[in-house]
């Protein structure tokens, strides 16, 4: 009786653990990646996004930084090498979705939104 409950308690927390892991590791990669794009650290976001198996393209819609999406939030905090960078790897179309919300940040990641959707 005594080996079925403990086994029961081991199993019960075992569950318990593996469903909250996923959500508590999402807003960490968030916070992550908020954190390279604010400190305009090109080189660490490259490396955690590689080391997570994580595409700039299918996280792109699903992370905000401060209420703004990733590029919005790029351009406000003067990061030109982080946004470059998705500006690079995001899709024309949503990169061109994006550029009124560039208007208003630095120069450079405006220059390089618009040679992306041109080209």
């Amino acid at each position: 009786m005594k080996k079925l409950l403990i086994a029961s308690t081991i199993t019960a927390l075992t569950i318990t653990s593996a469903l909250t892991t996923p959500k508590a590791q999402a807003a960490d990669i968030a916070t992550s990646i908020c954190e390279y794009v604010a400190a305009d650290d090109k080189k660490r976001m490259r490396s955690f996004l590689k080391t997570n198996k994580l595409k700039i393209r299918r996280i792109f819609d699903n992370i905000q930084c401060n209420g703004k999406n990733l590029l919005e939030f790029a351009s406000t905090s003067g990061s030109v090498k982080t946004g470059s960078l998705m500006i690079s790897k995001l899709p024309k179309k949503v990169v061109s979705a994006n550029l009124a919300v560039l208007q208003t940040g630095s120069q450079p990641l405006i220059d390089a939104a618009n040679a992306r959707v041109s080209s």
